[in-house]
């Protein structure tokens, strides 16, 4: 797909939304409109007067990849629909997997933010309902409307739901948990657009995959050619060794390994069970390095409190075997053999039943 045809390969969306609102949601269709209608022709980034754009997209991108933070920057939409495409073009040029879908999360999450804001906020119901159609029903075939008795609160089918929910691992998200009547599950702003960040993130991801590169403008092609310098060390992903560990934490590092995001409760797993096996802060800081969403100074912090070196002091203990079972994170083989907790695998069986 040609990069000059990026924003026009979807259906045209049959709503139209404000203008304002491209700035925060730039992947719409309503955005290649804007990119068509206007006629911009790409050399034009050659232009001094579009240095700042090209210069805001790689800010962009460092902010994410050296400190793990989506862009919470609000311009004007010219600007805005123009820094994502400029930032997706680097992405594709740079070709850098885990550059990729870091980008990819982190532009869900810029969204994400964006849309939360605008249900809870928006006073008119015929707004939200067009931000519910355009984003959830047009991108993502899944039906959301405004709840009958309380406006803050969203319906979602029961079989949309379960769909996506069953990849959360925490409690909350289970249906035992939830406010269900008549076929419908009622969740508030922003766990209604939580529902949708993986498949916003897919995508994205999807978009650029797609995308094919002609002649770049000079300007963008430098910039591409320093960033490419600046993230080479971020190209190839840690591959950690998935030793004689319990099929639980070999499940979490195998998908570290393929620089995808772990669920929160299976990362408090996994640096639990690290922190028992007596492995250091800086180790285990390193076995989150994949994650798309890393970011180190905000990981430290949570490892160090998971240790009881922040907060109230207190360590925390590995999940047993029955709470990541109720989890969807328990990957038991005969190994395990009836232990009650993760760090019991491998123990001589007179010190099984023992606590840890």
């Amino acid at each position: 797909m040609p990069v000059r045809q990026y924003f026009s390969c979807h259906q045209r969306l049959s709503i139209k939304i404000g203008t304002g609102d491209l700035a925060k949601y730039p992947f719409l269709n309503d955005a290649s409109d804007y990119v068509r209608e206007t006629h911009f022709d790409f050399q034009e980034f050659d232009r001094p007067e579009m240095d700042h754009i090209i210069d805001r997209a790689a800010e962009r991108l460092e902010r994410e990849i050296a400190k793990g933070l989506p862009d919470e920057k609000l311009d004007k939409y010219e600007i805005e629909i123009l820094t994502f495409l400029v930032t997706l073009i680097m992405v594709k040029s740079i070709g850098m997997e885990p550059i990729l879908k870091k980008h990819a999360l982190f532009e869900a999450m810029r969204a994400e933010k964006f849309l939360t804001e605008d249900l809870m906020r928006e006073k008119s119901e015929q707004k939200k309902r067009l931000l519910l159609s355009t984003i959830f029903k047009e991108l993502f075939k899944v039906n959301v409307d405004i709840s009958e008795n309380d406006n803050r609160l969203f319906k979602v089918k029961i079989t949309d739901y379960l769909m996506r929910a069953s990849h959360f691992h925490e409690q909350d998200w289970k249906l035992i948990n939830r406010l269900v009547h008549k076929g419908f599950v009622y969740l508030d702003a922003d766990e209604t657009v939580r529902l949708i960040r993986s498949e916003l993130s897919e995508l994205i991801y999807n978009k650029v995959k797609s995308m094919t590169l002609s002649t770049l403008p000079e300007a963008i092609k430098t910039k591409v050619n320093e960033l490419s310098i600046k993230f080479a060390p971020h190209n190839q992903y840690h591959r950690y060794k998935i030793q004689d560990y319990p099929p639980c934490v070999k499940h979490a590092l195998e998908v570290m390994n393929k620089g995808e995001n772990l669920p929160h409760s299976a990362r408090l797993m996994l640096a639990t069970y690290m922190l028992a096996i007596g492995k250091s802060i800086e180790e285990i800081i390193m076995l989150f390095h994949n994650a798309p969403d890393y970011n180190e100074k905000v990981t430290k912090y949570q490892i160090e409190h998971l240790a009881g070196l922040r907060g109230s002091g207190t360590k925390y203990s590995v999940p047993s075997c029955q709470k990541l079972l109720n989890q969807n994170l328990c990957f038991a083989t005969e190994e395990c053999n009836g232990i009650s907790n993760p760090i019991q695998f491998g123990r001589p069986p007179m010190l099984k039943g023992q606590s840890s």
